[in-house]
């Protein structure tokens, strides 16, 4: 992974996959159990969007415990000539009003590339994927980065975080 998340060379011993291929492997990484989600991201003029599902119900209280005060989305449009997703962070503040989250930009309006951990959570969510298979959610950065690049490299595409301008 290259310095602070900013990309993912493609793994050469993969055949390259087509962008809808690429889009179905992005979006079989959606499961219930899950603290996260991969959306379509046409109405944000972008291809997909993955963002932890803090204002899904069945969430709140995982997300509470967790108190967090800043969550991201990372939007995604993929470069079918370069065999490339471009990928770019911004960031929500998350305000918790009678349990129920409130999301709004964040005050620096932060756009770009993000690694960032949530201090001071000592809760971490324990998803029971399969018997034996234990994930411990953080919530931080990586956790929803590395799944995304990880499979956009099995693919023979690269992941290039954007920090600033077009994706």
């Amino acid at each position: 992974m290259g310095l602070f998340g900013f990309g993912k060379k493609p793994n050469k011993n993969v055949p390259v996959l087509s962008a809808d291929e690429v889009r179905q492997r992005l979006l079989d990484l959606n499961r219930e159990s899950a603290p996260f989600q991969i959306i379509d991201g046409a109405a944000q003029n972008v291809d997909l969007i993955a963002e932890w599902k803090i204002v899904d119900a069945k969430w709140y209280e995982i997300f509470a415990k967790a108190n967090l005060t800043k969550v991201f989305r990372i939007y995604m449009k993929f470069d079918a000539a370069k065999n490339q997703v471009r990928g770019k962070d911004e960031e929500f503040t998350v305000e918790w009003r009678a349990g129920v989250p409130s999301l709004s930009f964040s005050a620096s309006k932060f756009q770009g590339q993000m690694t960032s951990v949530e201090f001071g959570a000592a809760y971490a969510f324990t998803e029971e994927f399969k018997p034996g298979v234990v994930y411990n959610y953080r919530f931080n950065t990586n956790e929803l980065k590395k799944p995304i690049q990880e499979a956009v490299a099995s693919c023979g595409w690269g992941y290039k975080g954007v920090a600033f301008g077009k994706l």
